[in-house]
């Protein structure tokens, strides 16, 4: 069930086949074709007919023209390629985004998407597919409000499922919801640093949510961060001092009709700007730092999921911590002594680590929710664009870091098997003692270390140590399989896999998570 707004890119029409498409009244004047096989005969033997002349068709994306029907159509033919034992169902997506690509550049109005048939292999082609081609159609939000008459690359596509308009229409109606998702998740990890301050943001998501099964809660008060949040607060000190950047911290939930089977909690690290802080980033290399909000933005796209699917058994809880890393008189420094939500004195070593320090007591408060609360099977999450070290271990892919009750629930392979299905890859790191010893307090007086003063590239075990910090500042490390109250706890690092400027956001990892917890 749809709540509110569509969120779609344009509107997708779902046809039986060719024939209806472009004999129609309102004709489909060019065919975006990413597979070959069960294809009508004619444009079949048409794409034949362009191998024999030009061999890169089988590589490289092409526009030719047909006559499929009573007149002569455009078609681009963006293949998907000889397939390899290490190619994924991605190139299906990216078959798709370039098909989209290629017909605008060639002057298209109205296209016809082909979908690709499932394979044994890539069950889910068709919906990969369909997701890539809207990805490449999504419009920045700040030029739909500028520039009204660009908000649309176009008005309408057609969309032919191989199986036909029926399942064409079941196909549409699952990613939509996926793509509400995503969509949200553009909007804000895309956002620049003003549009996206912390208080627009936390106005975009109740605007959002207004009228659906998710309450929203939106926590504004300094003396609440300073009483409640301290390692918030340290981060939102000199950003709190200018009024249209202060902090928020954003609360959804989404209470499921029936007696839940399991509860999702996640918290994203929504860092709107990072100057680095006192430690700044010099050198050139704090442009793009707009993107560090995209692990909250991913959470808020999760809750759309949420919301457009409404799982009835299903308890979600979403956490966004909205900051921006300011520099200036207010700052924390290197050095200070923070205690945590959960009584842990923290020193800090680095003030370009902002990012866990917003996390932590959220993550903590939802600790102490599973904890009073006994709610049903819980599995906590912290999303995050954390570190550059994430970046140069995997690539343009998500890491999964689990705790020992997540890893005994062999949640770490689930979750990378969900996301090999849908496009949104995931590789596991294992949390080992090393990390825990790292940020152990290493003078008398202090509990934890929260950061060394190198960058996370320089630093071996770069993105497994922030995960370590985070279940030190929270409590959490007493949460294991031997505690009383063991507590599945998995920190995602997606600084590989948001998407940095200029590309647009990815919304990793919304299709992972729904793949995991939605079906």
């Amino acid at each position: 069930m749809q709540v509110g707004r569509s969120y779609l890119p344009c509107e997708i029409d779902p046809v039986d086949n060719l024939e209806v498409a472009l004999n129609r009244a309102a004709r489909c004047d060019t065919l975006c074709v990413i597979d070959d096989a069960n294809l009508h005969p004619v444009l079949a033997r048409e794409i034949e007919q362009q191998k024999t002349f030009d061999a890169g068709i089988c590589s490289e994306v092409s526009c030719f023209r047909c006559t499929v029907g009573s007149e002569p159509v455009r078609v681009v033919y963006s293949p998907v390629g000889e397939l390899s034992d290490f190619d994924d169902v991605r190139r299906y997506a990216e078959a798709a985004g370039q098909a989209m690509r290629r017909a605008l550049k060639a002057g298209a109005k109205f296209p016809l998407l082909v979908l690709p048939a499932p394979t044994e292999r890539f069950s889910a082609a068709p919906l990969v597919a369909l997701l890539g081609a809207l990805h490449e159609l999504y419009v920045p939000l700040q030029l739909r409000e500028d520039v009204p008459a660009k908000r649309q690359r176009y008005a309408k596509i057609g969309l032919l499922h191989p199986d036909g308009a029926q399942r064409g229409q079941d196909l549409l109606r699952q990613v939509q919801s996926l793509e509400a998702g995503r969509f949200v998740a553009r909007d804000i990890g895309g956002g620049d640093p003003e549009r996206m301050a912390p208080p627009r943001v936390a106005e975009y998501v109740l605007q959002a949510f207004a009228g659906g099964p998710v309450k929203v809660t939106v926590v504004d008060d300094p003396r609440v961060f300073e009483r409640d949040y301290p390692l918030f607060q340290a981060v939102n000190r000199a950003a709190g001092t200018v009024e249209r950047h202060r902090g928020r911290i954003v609360f959804l939930e989404y209470r499921p009709p029936k007696p839940a089977r399991k509860t999702v909690v996640l918290v994203g690290k929504g860092v709107t700007y990072d100057t680095g802080g006192a430690d700044i980033k010099a050198g050139g290399v704090m442009a793009g730092m707009s993107r560090d909000k995209c692990g909250a933005a991913a959470v808020a796209g999760f809750m759309k999921v949420v919301e457009q699917r409404q799982p009835q058994d299903v308890h979600a809880i979403g956490v966004l911590c909205m900051v921006r890393n300011s520099v200036g008189e207010e700052c924390y420094v290197s050095d200070e002594m923070v205690t945590s939500r959960a009584g842990v004195r923290v020193r800090v070593g680095n003030t370009d680590a902002e990012g866990r320090m917003a996390m932590a007591d959220a993550l903590c408060q939802m600790k102490e929710r599973v904890l009073s609360e006994g709610l049903p099977d819980p599995h906590l999450y912290t999303v995050a664009t954390l570190t550059g070290h994430a970046v140069l271990a995997v690539g343009n892919s998500a890491i999964v870091m689990d705790n020992g009750p997540a890893r005994a629930a062999n949640h770490g392979p689930e979750l990378q098997r969900a996301g090999e299905v849908v496009g949104d890859p995931f590789e596991i790191s294992v949390l080992r003692r090393e990390d825990f010893d790292f940020h152990r307090g290493k003078c008398y007086g202090e509990d934890v270390l929260q950061a060394n003063n190198l960058p996370s590239s320089r630093t071996p075990r770069g993105h497994q140590g922030p995960a370590a910090f985070l279940m030190l500042a929270t409590g959490l490390d007493k949460c294991g399989l031997s505690s009383a109250h063991p507590i599945k706890y998995s920190h995602l690092d997606i600084a590989g896999s948001a998407g940095d400027v200029p590309d647009t956001p990815t919304g990793s990892p919304i299709l992972a998570l729904a793949q995991a917890h939605l079906q």
